[in-house]
């Protein structure tokens, strides 16, 4: 029983990982991430030419989640793209 348990949560897991991915807003930043290392909201924004809430908004699902975490250097925040399994489906998609 725990064995499904595991497997189950497992695939919870991924689900939620795609379910993160198919936002195509989403799937920008991460592959935009996954191309310069590093950006912050500032830049995001200009380069999707979204308000700075909507760009945080969609950096905080993808941090809640594991897919991304950001740094602070000064008064800026710098995020990067720290889940190899999100790094690797963008690699398949694009």
């Amino acid at each position: 029983m725990e064995n499904i348990k595991e497997e189950l949560e497992k695939i919870r897991q991924k689900a939620a990982l795609l379910k993160a991915l198919s936002n195509p807003i989403r799937l920008c930043i991460v592959r935009e991430l996954l191309h310069r290392g590093e950006c912050n909201v500032s830049s995001m924004q200009h380069c999707l030419k979204l308000s700075q809430t909507t760009v945080s908004q969609h950096l905080g699902r993808l941090r809640d989640l594991g897919i991304i975490q950001g740094e602070r250097k000064g008064i800026e925040v710098f995020y990067r793209l720290v889940n190899q399994e999100a790094a690797d489906i963008v690699k398949i998609l694009f």
